[in-house]
């Protein structure tokens, strides 16, 4: 009888395990954050790339985060480089 609870448990445990670690920050640098861009400096790249209205500007692990609207409008969660400038993920919609 204890088999048949234990199974949902152990399914539920290894279900919550991989989606934190599907939405976990990605690697982005292994630099001190003594060698980063300020936020304004990385701000100022960001808008040359046409990324808009940053709402939410934050570090996020080893990575510069924004929520912000593309060129055209639409939505973007992207992930930068915080030494280069470079994305490293993005989702855009």
């Amino acid at each position: 009888m204890k088999r048949i609870f234990l199974a949902p448990i152990i399914l539920a445990v290894g279900t919550l395990t991989i989606a934190t670690t599907a939405s976990a920050a990605p690697q982005c640098t292994d630099k001190p954050q003594s060698e980063w861009k300020t936020e304004k400096q990385m701000k100022a790249e960001i808008d040359k790339m046409g990324y808009r209205d940053i709402k939410v500007f934050q570090v996020s692990g080893n990575c510069y985060e924004i929520y912000a609207h593309t060129k055209d409008g639409g939505r973007a969660e992207v992930y930068f480089n915080p030494v280069t400038g470079e994305i490293v993920q993005k989702n855009e919609e």
